[in-house]
């Protein structure tokens, strides 16, 4: 019998399943666009023990956290897996497998891309069934479906679970606040005395990273409209950080290595909105319900933006070239198509995004009219 599915057809469920492994070890964002395919597995298979196989940052953010994961698992560093942390000590991938293989999977599932290396990290679980994506260069699992690059990455993985009878039940990912991260966003902010907004500057990839300045005009504006600022960053974003706080000439309030990663979901849960790059923490702010401005480059908006608009406003740059060389960027995905594809640089793809629609926008969500939500 084929289990209904919001997606489409899903396969029928696998019988007798007590143990699920689900591999998804690199970043935040990451992370928030499968718990919706972990929702769906929890619907699924009720009775089933889900283990992330993950990194250290999983196993801390999972600690007494209500959800669909039961258990992590952290994977030990390899290529295409995760990067090590400062400090780790070594450990062997044929180690953790012989031990994992202990657990007696009965699925095991590949959501952490294309493949290549994630697939015989998954097949070595030693699980009954595995299932999940497969580039052209990558090994095939039991089950598969074909990655393609630009599809939104929520649904990607949706459509991994329902390989395994697992039918999507929410394409909206959630993330449950504890009374720990409140507390911790408290103990270090303080009580609110205005309303609080949250300005996320700093992403991974300098090419998402609308100009500080911009994010300082934005934070004197809404200063001036009565709320509190915050300015949140990760130490290796404490440049940006300190620009946007210069520039701002209003009083903000820099937050840079203050909150776990539980406190700074608990800090953007007490925020009216979130102003940012495409980033890890944009995407958190979304999953404790959060509204957001984001801004995004048009490939990213396309894989990664929230689909839904009552609360949130991505804010698109339409930019394909580099804006050094002027090399079209989109022939990696495209190999086709004429142009060089890719080049050395990595200035931002996003600067054509003008202040006064990202005003707009954040204005709109924290000023709503009557009958808006």
């Amino acid at each position: 019998m084929v289990t209904p599915n919001l997606l489409g057809p899903a396969a029928e469920r696998v019988p007798d399943v007590e143990r699920i492994a689900v591999l998804r070890a690199n970043a935040l964002g990451d992370f928030i666009f499968i718990l919706p395919a972990l929702d769906a597995l929890r619907a699924a298979y009720p009775a089933a023990e889900i283990v992330l196989i993950g990194a250290p940052w999983h196993a801390k953010l999972w600690r007494d956290r209500p959800g669909p994961v039961d258990r992590v698992l952290v994977v030990p560093p390899a290529p295409g897996i995760r990067a090590p942390d400062p400090g780790e000590p070594e450990s062997r991938m044929d180690d953790f497998l012989a031990a994992a293989r202990k657990e007696r999977f009965d699925l095991a599932l590949q959501l952490h891309g294309g493949g290549a290396n994630s697939n015989p990290v998954v097949s070595g679980l030693g699980a009954r069934v595995t299932a999940g994506l497969r580039a052209e260069d990558a090994p095939p699992l039991g089950r598969w479906i074909r990655y393609v690059y630009y599809q939104h990455e929520v649904i990607r993985y949706l459509e991994v679970t329902a390989l395994v009878g697992a039918p999507a039940t929410t394409i909206v990912p959630t993330l449950a606040i504890t009374d720990a991260d409140r507390a911790e966003a408290a103990e270090v902010l303080g009580p609110a005395r205005r309303p609080r907004v949250a300005l996320h500057p700093g992403a991974t990839d300098t090419r998402r990273r609308w100009p500080a300045e911009r994010f300082a005009e934005v934070a004197r504006e809404l200063v001036g409209d009565g709320y509190e600022v915050l300015v949140t960053g990760t130490p290796a974003e404490q440049d940006v950080v300190d620009r946007v706080v210069a520039a701002a000439g209003v009083p903000v309030r820099p937050q840079v290595g203050t909150l776990s990663l539980g406190g700074l979901a608990g800090c953007y849960a007490g925020c009216e909105l979130l102003v940012s790059n495409d980033t890890g923490p944009l995407h958190l702010a979304a999953a404790v319900g959060t509204a957001t401005v984001g801004v995004y480059w048009v490939g990213n908006l396309i894989n990664t933006a929230t689909p839904l608009r009552a609360r949130h406003r991505p804010i698109t740059s339409w930019t394909v070239h580099c804006p050094v060389c002027g090399v079209d960027c989109t022939p990696g995905i495209y190999p086709h198509r004429p142009g060089d594809g890719e080049c050395p640089h990595r200035d931002s793809f996003v600067t054509d995004v003008p202040v006064v629609e990202v005003l707009e926008a954040a204005r709109e969500l924290l000023r709503p009219e009557p009958g808006a939500p």
